[in-house]
């Protein structure tokens, strides 16, 4: 559970609020979408990953996703296939 934070900031003259202030550098990095809500008197945003049209058929494929989540935890754990060089099929432009 994240920890509360309190801080006060102001809106500039566009009525922009900057969250630098509350967000990490990891945050920063990896959120740059949110939901926005009112709860109870309460203004909340909630980071959302937003995930681009042509990326996104992998969630409607069971398949393809249940494949792809074990080849990442695979990966995670070390499990990997070498299957060795593919330099031989690399173009000579491609070879730097």
């Amino acid at each position: 559970m994240m920890k509360k934070q309190k801080c006060t900031v102001n809106m500039d003259d566009k009525q922009r609020v900057c969250l630098s202030r509350v967000l990490s550098k990891k945050e920063r990095d990896n959120y740059n979408s949110f939901r926005i809500y009112r709860d109870e008197g309460r203004i909340v945003l909630e980071p959302v990953a937003l995930v681009p049209e042509k990326d996104h058929w992998i969630y409607n494929d069971k398949e393809a996703l249940a494949s792809l989540m074990k080849g990442i935890k695979d990966a995670e754990e070390g499990r990997l296939l070498d299957l060795g060089s593919f330099a031989k099929y690399a173009k000579e432009e491609d070879k730097g």
